[in-house]
């Protein structure tokens, strides 16, 4: 394959840097709990890791949108405190960072987690160093997609869209990449599988860290 032009490289967060399940699925135990509701297992709630939030309670929990925003307000009173940081950088990449930093790339995340979450965590973990922009969920401001969250980020780093790809590990990644015109490589090591990126149509298929890397 050729080596890939773009210069620069928007990464998601959940599933792609850091492994986040273990603090998004307590939390949300916690908050079923606190709520009321049947405290479903751990691998039943694998599901919850990468999408808003409120779309998975709306829609895979069947919540009403008020039961729903309320059940974020709960999720959050765990997620904010001990959580956050019930987390880990996947192996090799700040490898990858390192390498692509040294080929001269511009980085940047854009996830749809909370963006002063993803900022706390991106700093906690010596990440942030390596991004221009560390863009996220601000759907106060009406910021409450992953397309919106890319274009955010796109617009703050002054980009051309023909300069940018995604690289992310669920649906969600490519659906938003695809929306505003983006190539998506999806990843293996996150929460997604190949099925669902086929079915998505993601531009390229990555399995490690150093594909990644390879790639540009």
């Amino acid at each position: 394959m050729d080596t890939l032009k773009q210069n620069i490289i928007l990464f998601d967060l959940d599933g792609t840097l850091t492994d986040s399940m273990e603090g998004v699925i307590r939390s949300v135990q916690y908050m079923q709990e606190k709520m009321g509701m049947r405290v479903w297992e751990f691998d039943e709630l694998r599901f919850i890791v990468g999408p808003p939030l409120i779309e998975s309670f709306t829609k895979e929990l069947a919540m009403e949108l008020p039961k729903a925003e309320k059940a974020v307000e709960v999720f959050r009173e765990r997620y904010t405190t001990v959580g956050l940081f019930e987390n880990k950088v996947f192996p090799g990449i700040m490898e990858m960072l390192e390498e692509l930093k040294k080929k001269g790339k511009r980085m940047a995340v854009a996830t749809s987690k909370k963006e002063d979450q993803a900022v706390r965590i991106l700093e906690h973990f010596g990440i942030a160093p390596y991004l221009e922009v560390i863009g996220g969920d601000a759907r106060e401001i009406g910021r409450d997609t992953k397309a919106k969250v890319i274009e955010y980020v796109l617009e703050t780093m002054g980009a051309a869209k023909d300069d940018v790809i995604m690289v992310g590990d669920r649906k969600f990644d490519i659906i938003g990449a695809h929306a505003l015109g983006l190539p998506c490589i999806a990843v293996e090591w996150g929460y997604g599988d190949r099925e669902e990126f086929e079915a998505h149509d993601a531009d390229i298929i990555a399995a490690t860290t150093e594909d990644v890397a390879n790639l540009f």
